[in-house]
């Protein structure tokens, strides 16, 4: 390969009995985009985090252009050319987009901030990158994919020399995803020095020059992408040949869930404007659209989260739409919320307290107050074994699982119950195929069974494997619901830029 621009040595860490990276070694060449594989919890995240300075790794060193990085500190990685889009936002709520992405780039002693020639900056990355974003929104009223666009904004400001992106694209729609990265490989030809992780096969075949695939901690493989095929990669990230589920015709039955003529405020901003649609026993029902067209209104609405300014809601016959989140669960209500982070799990509280913190009112995990503990941890263990959470026990803060086996914590926590309906929003995103394969597969399954499932999902793939009917939801309207079969991904991509006539609706 090419004069190595950054080189990691034998880097190995562990957290407690857990051993996150295992004598790990990784170089990158100027103007390489090399490609970062393995299962949920293979050590990815924890490895990028070494070179940017947010862990420490227990043995092992990291050179960049020749010169020792001095680790642990992250000012020491960006003052050397390193810049990260992490997969957990790192934003601040409370901030504008343009605060936010200028927050760090300007001394402390500075009498006042440029802020005319960030938003200048900004609005001139916004342009070449197709990342659009309103540099005055408050983070905290952005959806997750506007704030993933802002974290892909911040690196991309900071003029970084080696760029790592950890599943940038996870919340991207196709078309975003495919410009994000035809504009990084362009920045590559020009030197940039790119890595970045992701768990879609077809955008690493794609984009990358070079793939390494991590398996347990340790380098498992490597190959050029030139010489691989994503069904090779498939089996060395998980050990054994991965296949996706295929979905069997069935007839839908009875209504489970009506919504009729149905707007949601927040904010003092219409999130749906006149949803209407009916939800069926053992039916899939595939949501999509460009993140911000009001999915995650949808969920709210559909979780109790959120209630309807006008209109009606029911489930199974009954008024819905003043239900609180714990009355609905208790109706037979589950949930996948697309923010795992700040609405499916708290970070600093143990797996078992996760798994059972939607559940307290049920007496089998609290009576008079009091968390039933031996209860709940039984709960969870059989959570952890039957959904393959990798990471550690029912006492292991959940902070220090990866992003997909958390996601699988709380898909766990959510269908071992036997929901009556399940709203999943964005179920995958962030998992590895193996993961994706048995989420996907466990859907079905509970469709099989007569859930109702509500499937909110970007992943254009994914709604047409899954779903019984799509529908797509722009600037908070529904389109008519069209039947999956004849269906392929162009049209799909039509119905979400608004494109509805001709639709023959079921």
């Amino acid at each position: 390969m090419k004069s190595p621009v950054l080189s990691l040595d034998h880097i190995s860490k562990r957290f407690g009995e857990t051993v996150a990276n295992d004598d790990i070694s990784i170089s990158l060449a100027r103007g390489e985009v090399l490609a970062l594989l393995g299962e949920n919890g293979a050590g990815k995240t924890t490895l990028m985090n070494i070179l940017f300075g947010h862990y420490t790794p227990d043995t092992g060193s990291v050179t960049v252009e020749g010169k020792d990085l001095p680790l642990g500190r992250p000012r020491h990685a960006i003052a050397a050319g390193v810049g990260m889009v992490h997969q957990h936002f790192t934003l601040a709520p409370n901030l504008s987009v343009l605060e936010n992405v200028m927050c760090g780039t300007e001394s402390l002693w500075r009498a006042r901030s440029s802020r005319a020639t960030g938003r200048a900056r900004l609005a001139a990355l916004s342009e070449r990158f197709g990342l659009t974003a309103d540099p005055d929104a408050m983070v905290s009223d952005l959806s997750v994919g506007e704030r993933q666009r802002v974290e892909i904004l911040k690196a991309l400001y900071n003029e970084a020399r080696i760029l790592i992106l950890d599943e940038p694209s996870g919340v991207l729609t196709r078309p975003e995803a495919e410009k994000l990265f035809e504009t990084l490989r362009g920045m590559a030809r020009e030197g940039l020095s790119i890595i970045f992780i992701s768990h879609k096969l077809g955008e690493v075949m794609a984009a990358a020059d070079r793939v390494v695939i991590l398996r347990g901690g340790r380098v498992a493989a490597e190959r050029l992408t030139s010489e691989t095929s994503k069904e090779e990669l498939a089996e060395l990230m998980v050990g054994r040949r991965v296949e996706r589920p295929i979905r069997e015709s069935r007839e839908m039955g009875a209504p489970v869930v009506v919504a009729e003529g149905i707007d949601v405020e927040e904010g003092g901003v219409k999130r749906l404007d006149g949803v209407g649609f009916t939800l069926h026993e053992g039916e899939v029902l595939g949501i999509i659209g460009v993140s911000g067209n009001g999915q995650t209104a949808l969920a709210r609405l559909l979780s109790g989260l959120a209630r309807p300014t006008r209109g009606r809601l029911t489930l199974d016959g009954a008024e819905a739409g003043g239900l609180s989140p714990s009355e609905l669960i208790s109706r037979g209500v589950g949930r996948i919320p697309e923010d795992r982070n700040t609405e499916g799990a708290v970070g600093d509280f143990p797996l078992w307290q996760n798994a059972v913190l939607e559940r307290l009112h049920e007496a089998r995990f609290a009576r008079a107050g009091f968390v039933k503990a031996a209860a709940a941890k039984a709960f969870c263990a059989e959570v952890i074994g039957r959904f393959d959470v990798r990471g550690g026990g029912p006492e292991t803060q959940t902070r220090l699982l990866s992003g997909g086996n958390m996601q699988k914590l709380i898909f766990g926590r959510n269908l071992i119950a036997a929901p009556r309906v399940l709203i999943a929003a964005q179920p995958t995103r962030g998992l590895d195929e193996g993961a994706i394969a048995a989420v996907q597969a466990d859907i079905l399954d509970a469709r099989s069974k007569g859930c109702a499932v509500v499937l909110i999902t970007e992943d254009l793939d994914e709604a047409l494997a899954l779903s019984d009917r799509v529908r797509a939801i722009v600037q908070g309207r529904l389109s008519p619901p069209v039947a999956t079969e004849g269906l392929d991904a162009q049209r799909l991509g039509l119905m979400m830029a608004g494109e509805w006539e001709g639709l023959d609706a079921v």
